[in-house]
């Protein structure tokens, strides 16, 4: 574990560096959730893992592990990883403007809402060849859940068909 504080005077660059720290700071975590993932999926259960995501490279070390580090360009996307399509990325998407209004409505989150901004920023929205849907945060919870429930039904269905397909 580390533990850091970066100081300075105004303007000396702390969110900067302290961003940057952080994101390479991130990689040992996100290789961990990465060994849950796999760890579960091996013993046949089911995971739902809440996590930012933010970058493609972020989502690729989470379907592949810490090779995906250490490999040049998009070389494991050329290979076609075996794990991508068990992973299912859902991209929670909605505008700048309802994300704060619901960020200024919560009390005792670590997320500041003036931090939203750098959040968009960073954000890289999920594209093909990843595996995602994207669900809008306009729609109730109930209708959100709704519509993962569908699309889960509806992959589901299209692989057996494929692995039916692929015997014949």
């Amino acid at each position: 574990m580390v533990l850091l504080v970066v100081m300075g005077v105004s303007g000396s660059g702390k969110s900067t560096v302290g961003s940057h720290l952080a994101a390479k700071d991130r990689i040992p975590w996100l290789c961990k959730l990465h060994d849950i993932l796999m760890r579960e999926e091996s013993a046949g259960q089911s995971v739902i893992l809440a996590c930012s995501a933010l970058k493609k490279m972020y989502r690729r070390i989470l379907v592949s592990g810490r090779d995906v580090v250490y490999s040049k360009g998009d070389q494991l996307e050329e290979q076609g990883d075996s794990a991508t399509g068990k992973v299912l990325f859902i991209h929670l998407d909605g505008s700048m403007e309802l994300i704060a209004s619901r960020l200024e409505k919560r009390r005792g989150h670590f997320m500041a809402p003036e931090l939203l901004q750098s959040q968009f920023d960073t954000l890289e929205p999920p594209s093909a060849p990843e595996n995602f849907i994207t669900v809008s945060l306009e729609k109730s919870v109930s209708e959100i859940v709704s519509e993962i429930e569908k699309s889960l039904h509806l992959k589901k269905c299209f692989s057996r068909a494929v692995s039916e397909l692929d015997a014949h």
